[in-house]
């Protein structure tokens, strides 16, 4: 196929990349701003001025759509709000009405979004049927799905992957975890009973790239493991494999001290997550296991 990426710099999109072209797929990055030796140079587009670079979006199978504002660099200011909201419901609204709008629009759309849509919801089992949660991360993620329907209007099969947290040591959480328990001073966050819903970056790629042929995967799609842990558990895993120690518990307090608002969806928040439809389908996760991704992760140099 011919796919169109958004996000190819990002930590899905750059190892997804070159597994798309070892399938045998021709893989065009669209980049934001004018490319370097101009519009000829690349397919580009700017969400701010709704800009794209004329036939960006021509001549295409699908589109795997996964770019947006880094969530969790900052602490979340009413600025960085508006900047990640735009950058994922503006921006994937501006794309898929363009696409509507196309003589031959691609076939497919795979568009990223996110666990947060369900919420801190405790022990609940949650699918892709459960309902959205309340606060600024699932509303953003309701909205961030409902930006595509413009183009599902148009006769597109648009897959809303909702990602569980993607572990990689290049890039994302794990990096940012690593440091306290490789010194002896990791822990639990808050309670520790809190849900984490996870996915190893390999099974993140290998889930876009079964989206982008699989007919029947439409709508939200969630995206995480079929084992998901509790903060306790990661943790216990974590300190096990690294051979330390994880006495030192963070209360919840000190975390929305350092991080705001942004310590309760991303680091407290429950979100025990099934991916009901990739089941469904018989996908098999290559890391199924916390212990099994994370010790994978951590043997790369």
């Amino acid at each position: 196929m011919k796919i169109l990426l958004t996000g190819a710099a990002g930590l899905i999109g750059s190892a997804l990349r070159p597994a798309l072209e070892r399938d045998g797929h021709e893989v065009i990055p669209l980049r934001r701003g004018l490319p370097e030796g101009g519009e000829r140079a690349g397919r580009a587009w700017d969400p701010g001025r709704g800009w794209f670079s004329p036939g960006a979006l021509e001549d295409l199978d699908a589109v795997v759509h996964l770019a947006g504002e880094t969530i969790a660099a900052l602490r979340w200011t009413a600025a960085k709000k508006q900047r990640i909201r735009d950058s994922r419901v503006a921006g994937t609204r501006l794309l898929c009405e363009t696409l509507a709008r196309l003589a031959r629009p691609p076939r497919a759309l795979i568009a990223a979004s996110a666990i947060g849509y369900y919420g801190d919801r405790g022990g609940e089992i949650l699918t892709e049927d459960s309902g959205p949660g309340r606060g600024f991360f699932p509303e953003l993620c309701r909205d961030w799905e409902a930006a595509t329907r413009p183009a599902a209007g148009a006769g597109l099969r648009v897959a809303n992957l909702r990602f569980g947290v993607v572990l990689s040591r290049a890039g994302g959480a794990l990096p940012r975890l690593l440091p306290p328990f490789q010194f002896g001073l990791g822990g639990p966050l808050g309670r520790g009973d809190q849900y984490m819903s996870w996915v190893a970056l390999e099974d993140a790629v290998n889930i876009v790239r079964r989206a982008l042929r699989d007919e029947t995967l439409r709508g939200p799609v969630n995206a995480a493991s079929s084992q998901p842990v509790t903060n306790r558990e990661f943790t216990r895993a974590l300190g096990t494999i690294l051979g330390r120690p994880t006495f030192f518990r963070v209360p919840a307090f000190v975390l929305q001290l350092v991080l705001g608002e942004m310590a309760g969806p991303l680091l407290l928040a429950s979100a025990r997550v099934e991916p009901a439809k990739l089941t469904a389908c018989g996908y098999g996760f290559r890391m199924p296991s916390i212990e099994e991704a994370l010790a994978n992760e951590l043997a790369r140099r």
